[in-house]
């Protein structure tokens, strides 16, 4: 079962009662059909190149049921949550103004509400995230995706990111924290010295993505992060998250939680998987599913999308597979 209930993850917070309730062992207290670690789930084997006795339920317990779409209507929510009760994804994220109605619509179940603050751009002052968090939780909202200021990150006000994170951490208490990085507009190191901050701050999970950024999750970054956080804390991947492959892509890369809105198209490939698995595996061009590829200057800061380029022109695979710059 997942260690980082216990140390690391909680850090003082207390589980809520419906925490406490329903068992629960990945995100709060014990969560009896959670995940064993970040890189090992029951049913599921991320070190080689094959998976054996694939349990689709082991993938739906990885899967933040999303629709933040800002004109979803509650019918949207409605489904959203029927849907997460039906297949058994481990939460819903939405809007903080539906988290009301959709506690209420989970109720009995196991699955949680996620909310989101400083959505999507992070610019909230920090006062304002905090205030917006401790609503969310105290609406019924257990776990709280947060964007961090992607503009102080890139400028190095590292004091004021970690501040900015453990002023959330503290208003969203019980409820757990995920740190939203928005990859896309930060280089490698920016992304490690994120995640530092993240844990240092408190937080519970470090994320890729917003999905209204200029791309979404790269196993590189997910490697990158679950190295730099080690086992301890989460790392989330969302955004462009669309199939079985592209879920499966971001679990063997270290994921443990993956935000999307497609999670019940994910399930259904993950049926057909055992009909073909070598199709489903096949090795893939290393540039296809590289940042680097989908970098453009008209989306991204020209220093980001600089380092992207020259990035590329020294990869060891671009002489083989891509000459995407000339």
């Amino acid at each position: 079962m997942w260690t980082i209930g216990c140390k690391n993850l909680l850090n003082g917070h207390r589980p809520s009662e419906r925490f406490l309730k329903n068992g629960f062992d990945i995100v709060h207290s014990n969560r009896s059909q959670g995940l064993t670690s970040f890189n090992r789930c029951e049913g599921l084997s991320i070190n080689g190149e094959i998976m054996e006795n694939l349990d689709i339920n082991k993938i739906a317990k990885m899967i933040d049921h999303t629709e933040l779409k800002s004109n979803s209507g509650q019918k949207k929510i409605l489904n959203l949550c029927n849907e997460a009760k039906m297949f058994g994804f481990v939460s819903v994220c939405i809007n903080p103004h539906y988290v009301k109605f959709a506690y209420e619509q989970l109720k009995g179940s196991k699955v949680l509400v996620c909310s989101v603050v400083g959505f999507p751009l992070g610019m909230n002052t920090s006062e304002l995230k905090a205030l917006e968090a401790k609503k969310a939780a105290r609406d019924g909202a257990e776990e709280i995706d947060m964007v961090i200021n992607v503009g102080a990150m890139r400028d190095g006000k590292y004091d004021f990111v970690k501040n900015d994170i453990r002023k959330v951490v503290k208003a969203s208490n019980p409820s757990h924290v995920k740190v939203i990085l928005e990859t896309c507009y930060l280089t490698d190191d920016e992304i490690v010295r994120a995640c530092e901050l993240a844990v240092e701050a408190g937080a519970h999970f470090v994320k890729t993505s917003t999905g209204f950024g200029a791309f979404g999750a790269f196993p590189e970054h997910i490697r990158l992060m679950r190295k730099t956080v080690g086992p301890d804390i989460g790392v989330k991947a969302s955004g462009g998250i669309m199939n079985f492959k592209d879920a499966w892509r971001m679990i063997k890369a270290g994921a443990n939680r993956l935000g999307t809105s497609a999670g019940v198209m994910i399930l259904e490939g993950a049926k057909l998987y055992k009909f073909a698995p070598e199709a489903w595996l096949k090795p893939e061009i290393p540039c296809h599913i590289c940042p680097s590829r989908h970098a453009t200057l008209a989306k991204l800061p020209k220093a980001v999308f600089t380092y992207y380029k020259k990035k590329c022109l020294t990869c060891e695979h671009r002489e083989k597979y891509n000459k995407f710059y000339e």
